[in-house]
């Protein structure tokens, strides 16, 4: 219709619900690297004018971001928006609901049959999963960054709204080729902190954390975990979607969706930044309201506040570790306990569904870092387990993997230098207390300094679990941008 001639192509997409709980999950996060370099050969050999990129699940998004911010060429985002949530005997299912079910088949307070039963209807139709994890945040990352039309991040994939705003981007991007708008004109310092406010306001994926700084690094410009932490201390949390509160993104989107959300934060945002729509976002936000104030609370009266991401360091993270600090249980943010040290979240299921992990003890998962698992593995399975057996409010977990963006609980994840770099997680052992004090963003081995020196002096790096292929690449990888 605007003159265009549209040709498409296909890069991978790695499914995170499919990959839980198992090896396969040590391929999702490298996959991002894979999506963006193959968006850049395709551009590249054919040389391509602008792009509509259409992305779906977690690690697709940052992959295209990257590869949009990398080739810097006119680009507007589609993100294909969550499915429905599921229903069952009048109660709304997401995926989460599911994996936390499983814990309580375990704990045996629900049976098989009901586990099957919502297993039929937990996911109804097209669309990433309906809780607020790390597609969905993404999706909004996108459209705070102003990436995407306003709306497109919570518009539901079966909706005929995500068909109007995908015809839409269609007209906009050429026009964006017109006026030479491309990805560094928009996708600012200014934006990455109006969408980082956005992802904390709304308690979202720990796996922001890893994504904003990677897009950000295409564009030469540095985002660190002090930005995050800083901006997460002045923005209070206002709406609690699951896995951080009862509401769903169906729910969001009713009560007004993103805009409806950077309206309320105004006051906090960069409102003259350029989006991909042709306006400032101020201009996007003109006609933005609040429809619903059960979901989109007020700034006076947050939820939490604080936002959604607290960063820890002290003696086991000196280089940092980070918690969802919405999702974590009031009788939680602060917790002092012993330590239940484990190689790899296989082990740790089998001792947690054995019933060795008891109240006020501290899991510990090493080994799972980018180098060590290689990869950085989500602990999901495990947290899910915990929370449907219900220990989720008194036993922490501690891990230099990461946690899916569905996650709750005391989770703390990402925990650096990792166990294979040398971090002092590779010298806990069962039984040494660890101290956990989110509001003081502290996170300490009680142990004498000469107690941790000598076990540094008798540790021995584990070999590499892999020798070749992707993941073997990856290492090397990590270990360049570490």
């Amino acid at each position: 219709m605007e003159g265009g001639t549209p040709f498409e192509f296909n890069t991978i997409a790695v499914c995170d619900g499919l990959c839980q709980g198992h090896i396969g999950m040590r391929y999702s996060l490298p996959s991002r690297e894979t999506i963006a370099d193959s968006i850049e050969l395709v551009v590249e050999a054919h040389r391509l004018d602008a792009l509509v990129l259409i992305p779906g699940c977690d690690k697709v998004v940052p992959g295209q971001l990257m590869a949009a911010a990398r080739l810097n060429i006119p680009s507007i985002v589609v993100t294909a928006g969550p499915m429905m949530p599921g229903r069952y005997k009048g109660r709304d299912f997401t995926l989460t609901d599911m994996r936390e079910l499983i814990g309580e088949v375990e704990a045996g307070t629900i049976t098989d049959e009901v586990l099957s039963e919502v297993e039929e209807v937990a996911c109804p139709g097209a669309g990433t999963c309906s809780m607020f994890g790390t597609a969905n945040t993404m999706a909004v990352v996108t459209e705070a960054l102003g990436m995407s039309l306003p709306g497109c991040a919570t518009a539901h994939a079966v909706e005929s709204k995500k068909h109007r705003i995908a015809k839409e981007s269609g007209r906009r991007v050429i026009e964006l080729l017109k006026a030479d708008l491309r990805p560094s004109d928009i996708v600012t310092p200014k934006a990455f902190e109006n969408a980082i406010r956005v992802d904390i306001a709304l308690g979202g994926s720990l796996n922001t954390v890893l994504h904003i700084p990677a897009i950000a690094n295409e564009l030469g410009l540095e985002i660190d975990l002090d930005i995050f932490d800083r901006l997460s201390r002045e923005t209070p949390h206002i709406a609690a979607v699951k896995p951080a509160g009862p509401y769903n993104l169906k729910d969001l989107d009713e009560a007004g969706g993103i805009p409806a959300v950077m309206k309320e934060l105004s006051g906090l945002l960069h409102l003259d930044v350029k989006t991909a729509s042709g306006r400032t976002l101020e201009g996007n936000l003109l006609e933005a309201r609040v429809a619903n104030r059960e979901v989109i609370k007020p700034l006076t009266s947050p939820v939490h506040a604080e936002g959604g991401i607290a960063v820890l360091r002290g003696n086991l993270a000196p280089k940092g570790a980070v918690v969802k600090q919405v999702a974590v249980d009031p009788k939680m943010m602060r917790h002092t306990g012993p330590a239940k040290v484990f190689d790899s979240m296989e082990e740790a299921v089998e001792k947690l569904i054995g019933g060795n992990i008891r109240s006020g003890d501290v899991i510990v998962i090493r080994y799972e870092g980018p180098k060590g698992g290689p990869g950085m593995r989500e602990m999901h399975m495990v947290t899910s387990i915990l929370m449907g057996m219900g220990l989720g409010e008194s036993v922490a977990l501690i891990t230099d993997g990461r946690f899916s963006g569905s996650t709750r609980g005391p989770c703390i994840g990402h925990v650096s230098p990792e166990a294979l770099e040398g971090g002092p997680i590779a010298i806990v052992q069962d039984g040494d207390l660890i101290e956990i004090d989110i509001p003081s963003r502290r996170l300490v081995l009680r142990l004498e300094e000469q107690e941790i020196k000598n076990r540094f002096e008798r540790y021995k790096t584990p070999p590499p679990k892999v020798c070749k292929g992707v993941l073997a690449e990856f290492c090397l990888t990590a270990r360049r941008a570490r």
